[in-house]
C-alpha cells in the first residue's frame, strides 16, 4: 500500500486524474471500476480537462460504478446514473454500451446482482478501481457489519451513511435506505485500487483502512490485502497517520 498525502483537495484530485490518465494511455481499453459523491468530483474535472485539452481518449473504456441507490430512476438529479453523465460521460468520448451502472429499479434484484458481477468478469475484470471512503470506513455501500458482503448485493444504508448523504437532497427523508453495491470480493478482484479521501472528517476511517485489524466493522481495512492500493490524501484526511507516512507530499 502507497500512501500519497497531498496539501489540498484540489491536488489530491490532480493526482488521482493522472493516475487515471496513466492507465489510459497504458491500456486504452481499460476497464475502470468508479466512484460517486463528492470527492472524486474534482477528479473527474480534471478527466475531462485532459481529454478536451490533449485528447485523453475514453473510446475504448469499459466503466462499471460501485454502486446506485434503489428506488431512484435514471433521471433522478441524486442518482448516481445522473451524477456520472453529469461529471463525466457526457464529457468525454466513452461509448454509452461500454457504461454500466446497478440498475436501481430492476425487477428482480437478486438477478441483477448476478448480472452485474457476471458482466464484469466476462469484459476481463476491473483494470482500476476507484474508491471513496465514508466516515464509517465504508467502501462502495458497504457498510460496517458482522461479514464482509462477497460480491454484488443489496445493502442497507446505516444512520449515519443517510445522515452524510443527506446533504445531497432536500430533506433527510429523502435518502433512499437501500442501495445495490458491488461487494468486497468484487472490489478486491480489481488489478489496481485507488483510495481517495479528503477532510479531517475521514482521518479516522483513513487510519482504520490503513492501520486498523482487518475486519467487517471497518470495511476499507481489507484493502491492507491487496496486493496495488494507492491511497491519496489530503492532509487534513491523513492527520492521524504516523509521521513517516506523511513524508510523501505532491507539491
Amino acid at each position: 500500500m502507497r500512501i500519497i498525502v497531498t496539501d489540498s483537495y484540489e491536488e489530491m484530485s490532480k493526482v488521482a486524474a493522472r493516475i487515471v490518465a496513466g492507465q489510459l494511455y497504458l491500456k486504452p481499453n481499460s476497464v475502470l471500476g468508479l466512484a460517486t459523491g463528492s470527492t472524486p468530483e474534482g477528479m473527474y474535472a480534471n478527466l475531462v480537462k485532459v481529454h478536451q485539452s490533449v485528447g485523453l481518449d475514453f473510446s475504448e473504456v469499459i466503466s462499471f460504478n460501485l454502486d446506485e441507490y434503489i428506488g431512484l430512476d435514471k433521471e433522478n438529479e441524486q442518482s448516481y446514473y445522473y451524477f456520472m453523465h453529469k461529471h463525466l460521460f457526457d464529457h468525454v468520448n466513452i461509448k454509452p454500451e461500454n457504461i454500466h451502472i446497478p440498475n436501481g429499479n430492476p425487477e428482480n434484484l437478486e438477478e441483477e446482482c448476478k448480472k452485474y458481477d457476471k458482466l464484469i468478469e466476462v469484459k476481463g475484470g476491473i483494470d482500476l478501481q476507484v474508491l471513496g471512503i465514508g466516515q464509517n470506513a465504508h467502501i462502495g455501500f458497504n457498510e460496517p457489519d458482522i461479514k464482509f458482503e462477497a460480491t454484488t448485493h443489496k445493502v442497507k444504508l446505516d444512520e449515519e451513511t443517510i445522515k452524510a448523504n443527506s446533504r445531497f437532497f432536500e430533506n433527510e427523508e429523502d435518502v433512499p435506505k437501500y442501495a445495490i453495491s458491488m461487494g468486497i470480493k468484487t472490489i478486491m478482484l480489481a488489478k489496481k485500487i485507488i483510495l481517495l479521501a479528503s477532510g479531517k472528517n475521514k482521518a479516522e476511517a483513513i487510519y482504520k483502512a490503513v492501520y486498523g485489524s482487518v475486519r467487517p466493522d471497518a470495511p476499507a481495512s481489507i484493502l491492507q490485502l491487496h496486493q496495488d492500493v494507492v491511497v491519496i490524501v489530503d492532509k487534513d484526511a491523513a492527520s492521524l497517520l504516523p509521521e513517516k507516512d506523511k513524508k510523501v507530499f505532491v507539491k
